[in-house]
């Protein structure tokens, strides 16, 4: 690229050929006043803040529309140039709010830092503000247009960077606005939400709703919550726009870079991401969780030449449990060079994975075909091996230890005559089922319990031949913690969810289990934010059934032999989030630490475990793979008919009349059509982190440009 050397205020300054004096001055340190001006913009010159003198040249042109010549001389800062600057900021914020400059609610807003440049301290020049009322009507966005200034950034942004073309200059003189065809909403009028005008916005004219920006958090974290709300950190607007691109062995490896358990969280992930996505609030948020299952059914490998396994470091750790956790960890660490063995209390490996998740949501196959994925040529599984004493495990010569047990012990409920034979606890329950051991739950069931685990042992029950189960809950649904899709799942499958209710005593009777009831009320939030059940007096009933389970809780088992400290609930205790406890060497993390949790915050803790442990062990605890390519995003969206208006594509289901006496899968994949159709439903929100910032103007005394 050919470069020019030009004078600035004295100063030599050389610059590429083709670019303006403006760009060659900002790049050089050299502040021009500009607002209507954006590096990834075309040039406009509208404001005609940004007027310089250049010798032999007439008049005072605009340094962003000027193109830089060889030994051109420029003065960025006479007399004659701030006069004419303060007369144009003045006439800009002649009908702007009259708080505008001394307002500190938007501490972005570069038309308020640009007047403080300027020397404009109070607006002379005053025309009748136009008081118009903020609209609010649209999802995501809002627009002020009493703050807008018509420096056209918005527009230029919307047809140069985004091909939309939504936003246009409505009416013409005094009465010109920014606008769409018609007043049209911007999903009537085709928006992509991509928030680009947002972006480029001077003045908060047009801004993010509910104070986005100003919520305490980062940019990335407020304006791509889905990655940021993902406890692994999963790029899920880059996954998403490989699908569309119909790429899918690279989205696959995108998941790859932050998991190594892609397949499992595309059937059993709690998808937050899915809770936060920007596109719910424009109608249904996209189905996240199902794309990572549809790209993970199409890995053909090829991330694997870009894994890299470090030469042996000469260390051994040891992995006690074999759940997302452990094995995450395990993974992690095996990559970086340390020789690591899982110890497994159970038959096979997989946790809760295993023995928690019943098989129409997670088949067999796919978790064992995961786990073979990860495990082959790194570490050692050592299935029905359990760990009492870490001693033991120190003598073997491991230099670290990560307990990962996680936690499969039920809870009591506390209520008289729970020791019957007939009642059980879910996770017991649940890992019989699992591991084929007969069980038997006669014709009539009852649950005890409202999260995941009660679900999925009513819909278990329904599988085992039962033909009436109820599942008795303290609380309303709006407070069930069981996830929505696995409550609309057992409601299909003609379970019956009692609400309000909470069980007061069991015992056996000419063969059958009887069980006592309160009805309920809820009263004030307790700690956990809902709120508390209260028993109402004298509502008191009693129900026959042959089993019933008991979902209400579940807690970790610690073994003395561990000598690591616990708290409550029998949780071990770690060090400030790092996943140290109190023994040295001994780390831990998943539900042993947490309490019961979901597989993406299991796998968000082993990959904490794994860093805390390299670091330990003298690595750098970098554990991030590159496994895709480095591709940057295509920013042209183009105008697509009716985007707003797309509906959310449901994955297809066996129909529930299906679903009794088998443990079949309930949730089948998207085919090709509907995963690049939902994927294209998708905001692109990580494109506006790719829009250049502007160049705020140095802090100066205010009387400065008066002189």
């Amino acid at each position: 690229m050919e470069r020019i050397t030009l004078n600035i205020d004295g100063r030599e300054v050389v610059t590429k050929k083709g670019k303006t004096v403006l760009e060659a001055a900002l790049d050089a340190g050299i502040y021009i006043p500009n607002l209507c001006h954006h590096p990834d913009l075309s040039p406009l010159g509208a404001c005609r803040l940004c007027i310089v003198e250049i010798k032999g040249m007439r008049g005072l042109p605009t340094s962003c529309t000027t193109r830089a010549a060889e030994s051109m001389v420029v003065k960025t800062v006479t007399p004659r140039v701030e006069h004419i600057r303060r007369i144009a900021m003045e006439l800009t914020l002649a009908a702007h709010p009259f708080d505008c400059l001394v307002c500190s609610s938007n501490l972005n807003c570069q038309l308020q830092a640009v007047a403080q440049y300027l020397g404009v301290s109070e607006q002379r020049l005053r025309a009748h503000p136009r008081d118009i009322p903020v609209d609010s009507s649209n999802p995501l966005f809002e627009h002020d247009l009493d703050k807008c200034i018509l420096c056209g950034r918005c527009v230029r942004a919307c047809h140069e960077l985004r091909g939309v073309g939504v936003l246009s200059f409505i009416m013409r003189g005094k009465d010109t606005y920014v606008g769409t065809a018609f007043d049209r909403s911007l999903a009537d009028a085709n928006c992509r939400f991509c928030g680009a005008c947002i972006e480029v916005c001077p003045t908060g004219a047009l801004r993010d709703k509910n104070g986005l920006l100003e919520a305490g958090k980062s940019r990335e974290a407020a304006l791509v919550p889905c990655r940021n709300t993902c406890p692994a950190g999963i790029d899920i607007p880059r996954y998403i726009r490989f699908i569309y691109e119909k790429k899918y062995a690279k989205a696959a490896a995108v998941i790859r870079e932050k998991v190594p358990f892609p397949m499992v969280l595309g059937y059993v992930c709690d998808h937050p991401c899915e809770g936060v996505c920007r596109r719910g609030d424009v109608n249904e948020a996209i189905s996240i969780k199902n794309l990572k299952r549809f790209a993970a059914e199409r890995d053909t490998g090829a991330w694997k030449k870009s894994s890299i396994k470090a030469p042996s470091s000469g260390k051994k750790v040891a992995i006690v449990g074999s759940g997302p956790a452990g094995l995450t960890a395990a993974y992690y660490l095996a990559n970086l060079g340390h020789g690591v063995t899982v110890f497994e209390a159970l038959p096979a490996a997989g946790g809760m994975l295993r023995v928690g998740i019943p098989e129409y949501r997670l088949p067999d196959e796919v978790l064992d075909a995961e786990i073979d994925e990860i495990r082959q040529g790194r570490f050692e599984i050592k299935t029905g091996t359990r760990i009492e004493s870490l001693d033991n495990l120190f003598e073997q010569g491991y230099d670290a230890v990560f307990l990962a047990v996680g936690a499969h012990r039920g809870t009591s409920m506390g209520v008289e005559g729970e020791d019957s034979p007939s009642v059980v606890d879910a996770i017991s329950f649940l890992r019989d089922v699992s591991l084929g051991r007969r069980v038997k739950t006669g014709n009539r069931v009852a649950v005890i319990g409202g999260g995941n685990v009660a679900i999925d042992a009513a819909r278990s029950a329904i599988r085992l031949s039962a033909k009436d189960v109820d599942i008795i809950y303290r609380r309303t649904r709006h407070e069930m913690p069981a996830s929505d899709e696995e409550v609309d799942g057992a409601l299909e499958e003609k379970i019956n969810i009692v609400y309000l209710t909470a069980p007061a005593k069991i015992w056996q009777e000419n063969g059958a289990v009887k069980l006592q009831c309160l009805r309920m009320k809820l009263g004030e939030p307790d700690a956990s934010g809902r709120r508390r059940p209260e028993p109402i007096e004298g509502s008191e009933f009693i129900t026959d059934y042959d089993t019933v389970i008991a979902a209400i809780g579940q807690m970790s088992e610690v073994p003395e032999g561990f000598q690591v400290a616990t708290g409550r609930g029998n949780l071990i205790k770690i060090d400030n989030g790092d996943s140290a406890t109190s023994r040295k060497g001994v780390f831990a993390g998943g539900d042993a630490v947490s309490g019961p949790a979901s597989v993406i915050k299991a796998i968000a803790a082993g990959r904490r475990g794994a860093i805390a442990i390299d670091k330990y062990l003298g690595g750098s605890g970098i554990i991030d793979e590159k496994l895709a390519p480095a591709e940057e995003p295509e920013a042209w969206l183009g105008c697509e008919q009716g985007f707003a208006c797309q509906q959310r594509r449901e994955a297809p289901c066996l129909p529930p009349q299906q679903r009794s006496g088998n443990f079949n899968m309930v949730e089948h994949t998207y085919d090709e059509e509907s995963a690049v159709k939902e994927a294209n439903r998708c905001l692109s929100c990580d494109l506006r982190l790719k829009i250049s910032p502007v160049k705020f103007p140095p802090k100066r005394d205010s009387t400065k440009g008066s002189q």
